[in-house]
């Protein structure tokens, strides 16, 4: 691969868009970032430093420090954080404030693959590839459960469903960079693919879309 190359994935939750962007980071040999974890690098900030999480001054101060290569996705999973992190990425100054390192950090050679929620309407607006990965709520509370279960826990596949049905109610109805596909981004629906499907199904639309690109 020669020249930057910026690749934008967008999607609800358990849509499956974290493990695509990881693989299609590898196989591009690019960077990837998962912007959701800088919201979780943010609230385990505040919270090893005892401060509060309802304070927007010293939670922005937290993500302009935050270093985007330290982040552990072992331990950003924990949900305890993940409860803590809602509450500040709700935070204007919070985002603006890691929409700022997000840019930088995929605006940096080689390139890069950044999924989240509003990567492709917000953060990289100018993306080369952009795809919004969606499956159906039902699809996505079974691979949640079934993950759940594959790690030795055990959830109810109702309480699932219900808290992904409220993720995406919440996602897409905020004022602030509501979840929603691009309008030039490209549609892959999961809901009938395993991983290595979907892999090839996106790697087919960033080649096209690259050649395409270059044919202009």
């Amino acid at each position: 691969m020669s020249g930057k190359l910026t690749i934008a994935i967008d999607g609800p939750a358990a849509s499956g868009k974290g493990t695509l962007a990881r693989r299609l980071a590898a196989h591009y040999g690019l960077r990837h970032l998962d912007t959701g974890l800088t919201y979780r690098g943010v609230a385990r900030a505040l919270i090893e430093a005892g401060q509060p999480l309802d304070d927007e001054a010293i939670a922005e101060r937290a993500a302009r420090a935050l270093d985007l290569g330290a982040l552990d996705r072992a331990v950003l999973s924990e949900h305890g954080i993940g409860e803590a992190a809602s509450k500040v990425a709700v935070m204007p100054n919070v985002r603006r404030a890691l929409v700022d390192k997000q840019r930088a950090f995929a605006s940096a050679p080689p390139g890069a693959v950044l999924d989240g929620r509003d990567i492709g309407t917000v953060v990289c607006p100018d993306a080369d590839v952009k795809l919004y990965v969606i499956a159906s709520a039902e699809v996505r509370a079974t691979r949640r459960w079934r993950e759940i279960e594959a790690g030795g826990g055990s959830a109810a596949y109702t309480e699932i469903l219900a808290d992904i049905e409220r993720r995406d109610a919440r996602d897409m109805g905020r004022a602030d960079s509501p979840l929603r596909p691009a309008d030039d981004a490209h549609l892959l629906d999961t809901s009938e693919m395993d991983i290595e499907t979907a892999f090839l199904a996106a790697c087919r639309l960033v080649d096209a879309t690259r050649i395409s690109g270059n044919e202009d």
